[in-house]
């Protein structure tokens, strides 16, 4: 189920939220997308090292992130390693938000991607932004089409920048190591019937975005009628 949230008012619920970034090679980006996590939000922030060759770790940890080391290559992998972290917490998170660095969302926003959890009206939220100022990849619009075909819900974003709660997370059971995790969840969520919102962000500027590859394409157009068989 998919629903668009815009204005709430926040009540007064208390969660516990981590903040998970998969990083490689990123000092500066990770710098400054630490820098603008809202800290009265959140209870840590969690940063997997996919086997950085610079400072990046260190940089992590001059700014109160916990490091792990994750040396197998991908994204998917190196969130795997951040969920078998957070479980084991003697408290574990209700929410867990994914950051990604080198994307042109402002962390910032972490605090209205938690509005719908603070309602319980949501399971998984995904940023979006407003793209008639910045044109989406082509590759995206296929494979939110691709989505919309198969799964008869559409979408407006496949940002890496989302949040979902702790126990949907280890529920959906995701398998991806690479860069197909985010569509994983995707439809992994519309088929177990997760409640989905999209909440629009703001966009920073100046940000050093990550060129996909036509292989991290492939990856997540492989995820989408992998599953969409297995139905």
């Amino acid at each position: 189920m998919l629903l668009q949230w815009r204005h709430v008012t926040r009540s007064a619920k208390v969660l516990v939220v981590d903040v998970v970034l998969v990083v490689r090679d990123c000092a500066l980006a990770l710098a400054k997308a630490i820098d603008r996590i809202p800290r009265r939000e959140i209870r840590s922030i969690v940063v997997v090292d996919n086997a950085s060759t610079d400072n990046t770790s260190q940089v992590a940890r001059d700014r109160g992130a916990v490091v792990l080391r994750e040396p197998r290559g991908g994204y998917g992998q190196g969130c795997q390693r951040a969920i078998q972290h957070l479980e084991a917490l003697p408290i574990r998170p209700d929410v867990v938000v994914f950051v990604d660095p080198l994307s042109s969302e402002d962390p910032a926003e972490i605090v209205n991607l938690l509005l719908p959890f603070h309602k319980d009206r949501a399971d998984l939220v995904i940023a979006t932004l407003d793209h008639s100022s910045h044109r989406q990849l082509l590759s995206d619009k296929a494979m939110l089409a691709l989505i919309g075909v198969i799964y008869g819900q559409r979408f407006a974003e496949l940002s890496a920048f989302r949040a979902l709660r702790f126990p949907a997370l280890v529920a959906l059971g995701l398998s991806a190591r690479e860069a197909g995790w985010n569509v994983e969840m995707l439809v992994k969520g519309v088929r177990l019937g997760l409640l989905i919102v999209e909440v629009p962000v703001a966009r920073l500027r100046n940000t050093e975005t990550k060129r996909k590859s036509k292989i991290a394409t492939g990856q997540k157009l492989l995820r989408i009628i992998r599953h969409a068989a297995a139905r």
